[in-house]
């Protein structure tokens, strides 16, 4: 009688833990996550695989959707992480400055000038507050340099409107602030082509100088960092994942340039759901983030 009560104690134990365990990993399946991160075939990986992974990099792209407050927030943390890692050997890059707010971001991080006027005089995104503050104030505070790399919006307007040859009327100095003349430019290239394959809402097609506008932005934004980048340097680099996807954009007019540096790409994609990645971003960066569609956003 003793040996069977034991024996039936074992078995309610047994099945207590296995209950145990059941529940715990429906609750696991269940829960709810604010982004994954997978390798460029798809795999899930940790965030400390991605970090590893950039080790020994000459330019990393982090290519974000610029209301997304996930990606926001890997870029700071993915920043204080290799700061870490590279120390003064990292280099802060954004499309969000142009490039002729330069000598204001340097005077702002050397302390010439106040938070104030810097922020009174640069042109700002107006999500800048949330989303990249942070980052400056990061290279600020840890003595690094941060690289306005975009084309001021003006100049790419005179793109959108005239082409390129509209360039070739500028002064010398406002040609300072953009890739040197003549932009090399290829319209086969998937991420410019689809740009025209794109019709707008009674059916014309789009403005032909539309991907030429975009070239010159990726055209100027690899121009500035090899200007910035030098051997044993990392430069992380924030941008639109349009300008870094598929190895497209600035990639590409930076591996024309310089065909053997060190490029990883992350990328940043919403999903209805993030359990694995859709075949449409497969392959997108070396690093795909996926986000919930229902994210919440950081401005409209």
């Amino acid at each position: 009688m003793y040996k069977r009560l034991v024996k039936f104690e074992s078995m309610k134990t047994k099945t207590f833990f296995f209950l145990l365990i059941s529940l715990t990993l429906l609750a696991f399946k269940s829960d709810k996550h604010a982004f994954r991160i997978f390798d460029s075939e798809g795999k899930p990986v940790k965030y400390k695989k991605m970090l590893e992974n950039l080790k020994g990099a000459d330019i990393v792209f982090f290519g974000e959707l610029h209301d997304n407050p996930i990606a926001h927030w890997l870029q700071y943390e993915l920043t204080r992480d290799l700061y870490n890692n590279e120390g003064k050997n990292l280099i802060l890059a954004a499309e969000m400055f142009e490039a002729d707010n330069q000598l204001l971001m340097d005077e702002y991080l050397g302390g010439q000038i106040s938070e104030k006027k810097f922020e009174d005089e640069i042109r700002l995104w107006n999500n800048y507050a949330t989303d990249y503050k942070p980052l400056v104030t990061f290279a600020k505070e840890n003595g690094l340099r941060f690289i306005a790399s975009n084309i001021p919006r003006r100049y790419a307007s005179i793109v959108f409107n005239k082409g390129f040859e509209g360039l070739e009327e500028l002064s010398d100095e406002a040609k300072n602030y953009f890739h040197p003349l003549p932009v090399p430019y290829d319209g086969d290239v998937e991420c410019y082509k689809s740009m025209l394959e794109t019709r707008g809402m009674e059916g014309h097609t789009q403005n032909p100088n539309l991907p030429k506008a975009q070239a010159v932005k990726d055209a100027t934004m690899a121009y500035f960092i090899l200007e910035n980048w030098q051997e044993g340097k990392m430069i992380m680099h924030f941008n639109g994942s349009y300008h870094s996807d598929n190895r497209q954009g600035i990639v590409l007019y930076l591996l024309q340039k310089q065909p053997d540096l060190k490029i990883v790409t992350i990328t940043t994609k919403l999903q209805g759901e993030i359990g694995e990645v859709e075949k449409e971003n497969i392959g997108s960066a070396d690093f795909i983030i996926l986000v919930p569609e229902t994210m919440t956003r950081t401005y409209r």
